[in-house]
C-alpha cells in the first residue's frame, strides 16, 4: 500500500475516544454525497472557480494577496490545498486534527484590505465565507458536469454534510446558516454587498500572467514539460479562465463582474457533456485523487 493508502487506512481504523473525552466533530458520513464527489475528477475541475469566489471577498482576497505563495509556488500550494481538503472528508479521525492545523495556520494572517479596513483570517465572517462557497460551487458543477442536477432532497443532504465539514474546520454552528433556507439569503447578501473583482480574482482569470512550470512529478515528464512550458502556458491560462468563470454560479460571476458570453456558455455545455461521458468510464484509481481512492478502498476492505 502506498503512503496515502496507509494514511487513509490508519485514519479509518483510529481508536474510539476514551470514555469522558471530548469528541472531535465527525467528518461527513462514509457513503454520503461528499464521499462520492469530493475527491472525484469533476470536483477538482471546479477548484479554480471555488478559489475565485472565495477571494472575491475583499478580506479573503487581501489575505491571499498578502500572505499566500500562490504566485511563487502555485503547484505546491495546489497540492497542499488538495491534500487538506481530502482529509476533511476522507480522513476519519484525522479530519478534526487537520481542521485544528488550518486554524493554527490562519491565526497570524491579518492586515489591511484594499479599502483600508483591517482584516483577520479567522474573523467568523471571513472564515465562514471561504467554507460557504463550496456549496453553490458543488451544485453548479453538478448541473454542468454531472449526470443530472441534485434533487432538492440531495441538496439538503449535501448541505448537511457541508455543515459537518464546517464543524471539522472549527466553525461554530452559530456562525453558519444551519439550513438551506437560511443559507440562500446569506449567500445573496454577500454577493450583493461585499463581493468585487479583487486583485487576486483578476490574476486568477488573467491570460497574460507568468506561472512557473511544475516542479513536481516524475523527471521524464517534468523535464520535457518545462522545455515546452512557453508554448503550453498560454492555452493552459485560457482554459483556466474558461473553467474559473464557467463553473462559477451565474449569479456569482455577475456579482463579481466577470464577463461570460452565450458562445462561451455553449462551449461549457459541450465540455460538460464530454466530461459527463468520460469520467464515469475511468477506473476508480484514475477517477479519484489518490487519498480519496485509498480511503474508499480501505472502507470496502474493512467494512467500515
Amino acid at each position: 500500500m502506498n503512503e496515502s493508502g496507509a494514511a487513509a487506512a490508519r485514519a479509518h481504523r483510529a481508536a474510539v475516544p476514551a470514555p469522558g473525552a471530548v469528541r472531535d466533530p465527525e467528518p461527513p458520513p462514509v457513503g454520503g454525497i461528499l464521499w462520492h464527489i469530493s475527491g472525484e475528477a469533476r470536483s477538482v475541475l471546479a477548484l479554480p472557480a471555488a478559489l475565485a469566489l472565495q477571494v472575491a471577498h475583499p478580506a479573503v482576497g487581501a489575505g491571499v494577496d498578502d500572505h499566500s505563495v500562490f504566485r511563487t509556488d502555485p503547484w505546491g500550494r495546489a497540492e497542499r490545498s488538495l491534500a487538506s481538503a481530502q482529509l476533511w472528508v476522507y480522513g476519519g479521525r484525522a479530519a478534526a486534527e487537520e481542521g485544528r492545523r488550518l486554524r493554527r495556520l490562519h491565526r497570524p494572517i491579518h492586515g489591511i484590505d484594499a479599502h483600508g479596513r483591517p482584516y483577520h483570517a479567522l474573523t467568523p465572517a471571513n472564515y465562514v465565507w471561504v467554507h460557504a462557497t463550496g456549496f453553490p460551487i458543488q451544485l453548479h458543477t453538478q448541473r454542468v458536469l454531472g449526470r443530472r442536477p441534485f434533487t432538492p432532497a440531495e441538496e439538503r443532504r449535501l448541505y448537511a454534510e457541508w455543515l459537518q465539514v464546517g464543524r471539522v474546520l472549527g466553525i461554530s454552528d452559530r456562525d453558519m446558516p444551519q439550513t438551506v433556507e437560511e443559507y440562500w439569503p446569506y449567500y445573496r447578501r454577500v454577493l450583493a454587498d461585499q463581493l468585487e473583482e479583487t486583485v487576486v480574482v483578476r490574476e486568477l482569470v488573467a491570460t497574460d500572467v507568468h506561472v512557473p512550470p511544475p516542479d513536481r512529478g516524475p523527471r521524464p515528464v517534468r523535464v520535457p514539460l518545462r522545455a515546452a512550458w512557453p508554448l503550453a502556458l498560454p492555452p493552459l491560462l485560457h482554459f483556466r479562465r474558461f473553467l474559473t468563470i464557467g463553473l462559477m454560479p451565474p449569479e456569482a460571476r455577475e456579482a463579481i463582474g466577470l464577463p461570460w458570453t452565450a458562445a462561451q456558455e455553449r462551449r461549457l455545455r459541450w465540455f460538460g457533456r464530454a466530461v459527463r461521458v468520460a469520467v464515469p468510464l475511468l477506473p476508480e484509481r484514475l477517477r479519484y485523487l489518490p487519498y480519496a481512492y485509498e480511503a474508499r478502498r480501505a472502507v470496502r476492505r474493512d467494512g467500515r
